[in-house]
């Protein structure tokens, strides 16, 4: 019984290759998208893990060209560092502040210059004009509105940024990209859902005769559409296959191989086990889908 089951899904794959064909790329397209989508998301939820537990709280202090409202009184002074330091050091923060340090004008020069040593702007730039600043890591970068409330508006303090306001526009773009992705692969999955539909109504219409002689000796449904539903299986499964791999290789390859090397401070999504579980997603995926439009499309459009 079951190679019979298996000859008749040869015989429909053989007479219907090229729809076969273009069901295994569209499948292989589509699912290579979704795991490019899958694989953005579990980047983007590292990089926040990663990002936002070291995203510091900077205390700007005025400087002689402040322009701001809050510096009215020219630049801060020592007692008026002093007295955001001990707001640092008092009971009230505490809790929430993790470490801090202390950045002067000629450090931030110093850091200034290494950031953009290429370009023209740095010889126009002079220590007095940058701020000094204290840069404060929090025991918990969500509490960093407490620290931000205190301190702004003290005497002095020209601004008080949080480092994870930088980072929420980075990951709204990344965001953006992972989205569009899931989209395009939707419709792309929507169409290869359409052409194993199709690939079964044609194999089945092409051996309708064989299907009433197979109804008339009392075979029963679910044997009759066994081989047209392992039909669609094959083709989801050599498409999820092929995606799989690519995803695989793109990850060893590019993300392993070329971006690690060149971003050694970014924690990079692997090989394990991010790139394993999206394979066996995409593999589950793609064959269950092709078994659901088979069956789906055998019982509509096949009176057996």
């Amino acid at each position: 019984m079951l190679g019979f089951v298996m000859s008749e899904m040869w015989q429909g794959l053989r007479r219907n290759t090229s729809m076969v064909i273009s069901v295994v790329l569209v499948t292989f397209v589509s699912l290579t998208f979704v795991g490019a989508a899958l694989l953005l998301q579990l980047q983007i939820q590292a990089m926040k893990t990663y990002w936002y537990d070291r995203a510091q709280v900077a205390i700007d202090f005025c400087t002689e060209v402040s322009a701001s409202p809050d510096c009215a009184g020219g630049q801060a002074t020592e007692a008026q560092i002093g007295a955001v330091q001990a707001e640092l050091d008092g009971a009230a923060l505490a809790p929430y502040v993790d470490a801090y340090f202390f950045e002067s004008q000629q450090d931030a020069y110093d850091r200034f210059v290494e950031q953009f040593a290429d370009d023209p702007l740095v010889s126009f730039v002079k220590p007095e004009q940058l701020n000094e600043a204290f840069w404060v890591n929090l025991t918990n970068p969500e509490d960093s509105d407490i620290v931000i409330q205190t301190v702004r508006g003290m005497p002095g303090v020209e601004s008080v940024t949080d480092q994870r306001q930088f980072l929420d526009s980075i990951f709204a773009v990344l965001n953006g990209a992972s989205v569009t992705a899931f989209a395009i692969a939707t419709v792309m999955l929507v169409a290869a859902v359409l052409l194993v539909a199709t690939t079964i109504r044609l194999s089945a219409f092409s051996r309708r005769r064989e299907l009433r002689i197979m109804r008339l000796v009392g075979a029963s449904n679910g044997f009759i559409q066994a081989p047209f539903v392992l039909e669609g299986v094959f083709a989801g499964l050599i498409g999820s296959l092929l995606a799989s791999g690519a995803v695989l290789a793109g990850t060893h390859w590019f993300v392993q191989g070329y971006l690690a090397p060149r971003m050694p401070a970014m924690q990079l999504v692997g090989m394990w086990p991010e790139a394993v579980l999206v394979s066996v997603i995409l593999l589950v995926l793609g064959v269950g889908l092709a078994a659901v439009a088979s069956t789906i499309s055998i019982r509509r459009y096949l009176r057996v």
